[in-house]
């Protein structure tokens, strides 16, 4: 039994990679890596007309982050490659301070 859930990141950019957008999925999570993968081919092919680079990666998180604030973060590398991941949001604590006078 896995103990993560997975999200279809779906990236289209330009050619040249200089502007990238998230791509609606038909899923906002899979319940297993296979699932997911199993439309990731699909999913590519639907965005490939509106798009000259496609960009398309199954991303494992805690599950215990859909209850949570969570932040996506990716980057396309140097290499071509997407990097994703899905990390609890950073929030700062907030501290009000009071003077009477």
């Amino acid at each position: 039994m896995e103990t993560a859930a997975f999200l279809l990141l779906i990236i289209g950019c330009t050619e040249d990679v200089s502007r990238c957008t998230e791509l609606p999925a038909p899923a906002p999570i899979y319940a297993d890596s296979a699932e997911c993968e199993n439309v990731l081919p699909t999913e590519m092919r639907r965005h490939m007309q509106g798009f000259p680079q496609i960009f398309a990666k199954c991303v494992a998180f805690d599950p215990a982050l859909e209850e949570e604030d969570a932040q996506l973060t990716w980057r396309i590398d140097g290499n071509g490659d997407l990097i994703a991941g899905v990390e609890p949001a950073k929030t700062e604590e907030l501290r009000v301070a009071r003077t009477d006078g």
